[in-house]
């Protein structure tokens, strides 16, 4: 009897996620980087994080059309609760700026067909001082299950970290419990690369769907290219812990916000697709300029995102220091992903041959540009060096197909 008793607790122990979810990188909109914590409701009520501007928000994506092609997470972040659990030792909403309460905000957003997204961390308190899980884990994931979450984001501020190969995997043991699917993002390979901890990846993308693995990025083009610069030099191990149920998380788009320009703005969007990355939008819906909301929408960026191999591609060339090159494994109907991005302020031609980029289909290739609605533009051979022009500080993007 013995024996039986340990061989379930081993069991229980080592339960991986069973959500059946992000079987493609989730897409949404979350609202830290954009909104941060700004609880003055008082002072700046249409930009407060509280119920009014999740609302917005919600109604934002299903009537400008981000709904349609994919978007579906509203997601808090930190600040959105009570600064003490209730009596019952649960979390609660801050009842001025969430009077109605977190299960009557996502009943709303459920009722737009879209999904709701929380906060919470694995300390003690969050990053921001609000009450933490530690101590809580099981009755938080109840609570959020009974609330009707569908995402939960999971910190690692005021912890230790040292703990966290255990923790993390017995928030997972809980959110299976619940019975209620919700897509568990995870901060913490983040928080052991900070500590010099060695990352278990297998243990990772069995407790996770998505996972932090650098600095939290903010609307510059110096942080989108310092998170791609990590990314390039770790590839060899990120690459292999991404598939389908569980991704790579290079954290925010700030497509829509005021510290990068188009062609930046084209190339976050490109690059995040090409890292089979989540697409949760930070921005303000309710005022963004066409040409972002063009560039967040674009079907064909999207569907190379959203491709069901799951597999994330890689640099496979760095040319004159300024320009790398990129490539991703699709299943179709495209078969590839190609993505030259340039990290100069000036534009910069690359003249380079399929073949000295892993292509060595002799018949060619079928390009069409991403970027322009999936135009077709021609049918490139594999061994003739052909020149590319990438915009400054900008990116190309083709769907290859091969040569009949």
């Amino acid at each position: 009897m013995l024996a039986i008793t340990l061989l379930v607790l081993c069991a229980v122990g080592t339960q991986a996620l069973d959500n059946g979810l992000a079987r493609t990188p989730p897409m949404g909109w979350l609202i830290w980087e954009r909104f941060r914590c700004n609880t003055n409701c008082k002072l700046d009520p249409n930009n407060c994080v509280s119920e009014k501007l999740v609302k917005e928000m919600a109604d934002r994506m299903v009537e400008d059309g981000y709904k349609d092609v994919g978007y579906e997470y509203v997601n808090l972040d930190d600040c959105w609760s009570d600064k003490e659990r209730d009596a019952q030792g649960r979390l609660q909403a801050d009842p001025d700026r969430f009077p109605s309460g977190i299960k009557s905000l996502a009943d709303y957003i459920h009722s737009r067909g879209l999904k709701m997204g929380i906060y919470g961390d694995y300390g003690t308190k969050t990053c921001a001082g609000y009450p933490g899980s530690l101590g809580h884990l099981q009755t938080d994931a109840q609570t959020f299950a009974d609330w009707g979450i569908d995402m939960l984001k999971l910190d690692g501020c005021n912890s230790n970290v040292t703990t966290m190969k255990k923790g993390y995997p017995e928030m997972t043991k809980y959110l299976n419990a619940t019975g209620r699917p919700i897509l568990f993002s995870c901060s913490w390979p983040d928080y052991e690369r900070a500590a010099k901890i060695p990352i278990n990846y297998t243990l990772v993308a069995d407790n996770c769907n998505i996972w932090r693995n650098y600095d939290d990025i903010n609307d510059s083009w110096g942080s989108i290219t310092g998170i791609i610069d990590y990314y390039d030099k770790t590839q060899d191990t990120l690459v292999p812990a991404a598939g389908p149920g569980h991704f790579n998380d290079p954290d925010m788009i700030v497509v829509g916000d005021q510290g990068i320009n188009v062609n930046q703005a084209n190339a976050q969007m490109a690059m995040w697709s090409i890292f089979a990355a989540p697409l949760l939008m930070s921005n303000d819906l309710r005022n963004i300029q066409p040409v972002y909301r063009d560039i967040l929408q674009n079907k064909e960026v999207i569907r190379i995102n959203q491709d069901p191999a799951g597999k994330m591609g890689k640099r496979v060339l760095t040319y004159n220091s300024t320009v790398d090159i990129y490539v991703r494994t699709l299943a179709g109907p495209l078969e590839f992903a190609l993505m030259f991005l340039n990290t100069a302020a000036k534009p910069c031609t690359v003249t380079v041959s399929l073949r000295q980029l892993g292509f060595t289909y002799q018949p060619g290739f079928e390009f069409e540009d991403a970027f322009d609605n999936g135009r077709f533009v021609g049918v490139f051979n594999t061994d003739q060096m052909y020149n590319y022009t990438i915009k400054a500080t900008g990116a190309l993007l083709y769907n290859l197909y091969f040569s009949s």
